[in-house]
């Protein structure tokens, strides 16, 4: 059912020239295309796969005004080259030639799905496998054209390849998801345009139970019993734009978007005293990746790196006020590059909005017969992006005290098959011989830490039971275990529930009031990692994936965890080359890479759309302020006669003794 609610107007658009993180405005985009075009590198058979800013690291910054860059890749055919453009002086400043079995393929075009649908149509084999499943008519068969990853498979190095699943959609307004067409696969060279392999590997009957949640009245009447919700700001919102700076309360910071990973947030800081401290100089969620645990011959290959390979940025939803966001709701538009060098304007792609989140902290005081509260509040920065049946979230939130947590929500469609006993032991039967396959989420963050400057270390600090003895004659001491990751090597780390383990990014140069150094916390939520076997296609080429934490020095180039080039990738790339050199990360400029996510077995109750699941990590300042930096937060208005503030009790007897 279509969303009816009103929309408000945007904010402005993100990428505004002004500065040298803004992302790349619409001009730019268009004079990237215009001097790509006149260099020669991009025409009638050229296509632009990626269009990213060329962001200038912190030393650049600090040095002066950097040149605008940008960086392209550019698919001709079966070659494609990486181009940098500087946008200032209107000129190539290098042409790379990509090797695809060196490093990888660019990312998938949105045109190729439509070659896809072009060649699979015209291909007898497609339609005799579909006919003998009782489907006489291929265009009732709706393809889903996916990377294919990288398998040692004859004849498939070095070419561009997808693969293509069928579901069979009955007529116009049916979910196809519902009839998955199992058994059958198509593998397609994009670049000759050819379909090389028809695979019919079994034949099961098309689950016929329809799954039109969007239909009304499929899944019975709507309920009548919700009454209206309303969050009001009569005074409008406390967070105020200046171009692409934004601030809120005593923090700021930069909004950026990218086609690839979307939502940026860089130079984090917040007022302490009148003095901006910064926190982290960038921060996204780098790659993300959708590995599937059914091994058979259909769909073995299905691993989704969705940032690195379809470029979720790209595929950003325009939301709508009421449906995606509540309360007093800034948008902001972002411009993304398309294939021929121009540019489209994604409406309202990031949603930008306050919330109160509860209680920021209490006190009843017997002594002095009073209560004080306040009410916590926090800033949200969110899009979201749809990739094929998922729908994904990705909301950043900084409160009042301190705190940045981001929290990724997965809805949408489980991708489906059929239900029999080949599938049974990797996947759920959610309608009658209707299966979803066992999979992860797993999210990378990049965190380009600058905690009070750039000078930053890591500690791993575990808790630990201590043993009775001389110094613990009752046993009731509680301990901890502080371990300075002093290497890249030792940066590579797994969470650990039992120990509550977190990771301490602290500043040596920069001392709290009680002579410790400065930090914040990595609070991870320490769900398993990687699932798939460490000599498996896909943990080979997602190493970043094995571990919950990466620690390197800062390095400009090192921008994703599975290597620039994710489609069709080589085993190896991103992260473990980045660590190779084991160079020191105690005390120098240093990122984090933080991954985390969902092991999906999915239940009837995400059938036949998913409710939200989420998953996340929180970054909290741990001796980083002199006390509570929430001690001039006001106490809420007055609501109906209750003052918020120094409530007086009297309840007519002594208080009773402290615990």
């Amino acid at each position: 059912m279509a969303c009816t609610c009103s929309t408000s107007t945007a904010a402005g658009t993100v990428g505004d020239e002004r500065h040298p993180l803004s992302s790349l405005s619409r001009r730019e985009i268009e004079r990237a295309g215009r001097i790509l075009r006149a260099a020669g590198v991009l025409g009638d058979t050229q296509r632009l796969a990626l269009l990213t800013l060329d962001e200038p690291d912190k030393r650049a910054l600090a040095a002066g005004d950097p040149p605008r860059r940008a960086i392209a890749h550019v698919l001709d055919g079966a070659a494609a080259v990486e181009v940098v453009v500087d946008l200032g002086d209107e000129i190539v400043v290098a042409t790379t030639p990509i090797d695809p079995l060196v490093t990888g393929q660019v990312p998938l075009l949105s045109e190729e799905h439509d070659l896809i649908r072009e060649l699979i149509r015209d291909d007898e084999r497609w339609a005799k496998a579909l006919s003998v499943r009782g489907i006489d008519d291929p265009g009732t068969v709706v393809l889903a054209g996916l990377s294919a990853g990288r398998y040692e498979i004859p004849g498939e190095d070095g070419r561009r390849l997808a693969r293509v699943l069928g579901h069979h959609q009955p007529h116009p307004g049916a979910m196809p998801w519902a009839h998955p067409v199992d058994g059958l696969v198509a593998y397609v060279d994009l670049a000759a345009r050819e379909v090389v392999e028809v695979i019919d590997a079994y034949r099961v009957p098309v689950p016929a139970e329809p799954g039109d949640y969007h239909v009304p009245g499929t899944f019975g009447p709507d309920r009548t019993t919700q009454r209206p919700i309303e969050i009001s700001q009569p005074e409008g919102p406390s967070f105020a734009f200046d171009g692409d700076a934004l601030s809120w309360e005593k923090w700021s910071l930069r909004l950026g978007f990218d086609m690839r990973e979307g939502l940026i947030l860089h130079q984090i800081g917040f007022d302490d005293g009148g003095r901006i401290r910064p926190i982290v100089h960038r921060a996204s969620i780098a790659e993300m990746l959708v590995p599937y645990g059914d091994p058979g011959p259909v769909r073995f290959w299905q691993n989704y790196f969705d940032t690195g390979e379809y470029l979720l940025g790209r595929l950003a939803n325009s939301l709508e006020l009421g449906c995606d966001c509540l309360g007093e709701i800034a948008y902001l538009d972002v411009a993304i590059p398309d294939s021929a060098g121009g540019v489209r304007t994604i409406k309202n792609a990031v949603c930008v909005h306050e919330e109160d989140a509860g209680v920021l902290w209490k006190h009843t005081e017997q002594f002095t017969g009073t209560t004080d509260v306040r009410r916590q509040r926090r800033l949200v920065l969110s899009f979201f992006t749809t990739v094929g049946n998922y729908d994904y979230g990705f909301y950043w939130y900084l409160y009042l005290d301190g705190r940045i947590e981001f929290e990724a929500k997965a809805t949408g469609i489980v991708f489906t098959a059929a239900f029999d006993e080949r599938t049974a032991r990797y996947a759920s039967e959610l309608a009658p011989g209707l299966a979803a396959p066992y999979h992860q989420h797993l999210f990378c963050a990049r965190l380009d830490m600058a905690v009070d400057g750039p000078d930053n270390a890591v500690d791993e600090v575990d808790v630990v039971r201590i043993a009775a003895g001389a110094d613990n004659p009752y046993g009731n001491a509680i301990g901890r275990r502080v371990t300075r990751l002093r290497t890249e090597r030792e940066g590579r780390r797994r969470a650990d529930a039992s120990a509550d383990r977190t990771w301490r990014v602290s500043n040596p140069g920069v001392l709290n009031r009680m002579g410790a150094p400065v930090s914040y916390v990595l609070h991870p939520e320490g769900k398993p990692v990687l699932l798939a076997a460490d000599e498996s296609v896909i943990a080979r080429r997602a190493a970043f994936a094995g571990d919950h934490l990466w620690v390197t020095a800062f390095d400009p180039a090192e921008r994703y965890p599975a290597g620039t080039l994710v489609n069709q990738s080589a085993p190896g790339q991103g992260l473990p080359v980045y660590i190779a050199g084991d160079a020191s990360i105690d005390g120098g400029d240093i990122v984090v890479w933080h991954t985390f996510g969902l092991t999906h077995f999915p239940r009837l109750e995400d059938w036949p759309i998913m409710p939200v699941d989420t998953t996340g990590f929180t970054l909290v300042p741990s001796g980083f302020f002199d006390r509570n930096p929430t001690l001039d937060v006001p106490p809420s208005s007055p609501v109906s006669g209750c003052d918020c503030d120094h409530v007086h009790h009297h309840a007519g007897h002594g208080p009773e003794e402290p615990r």
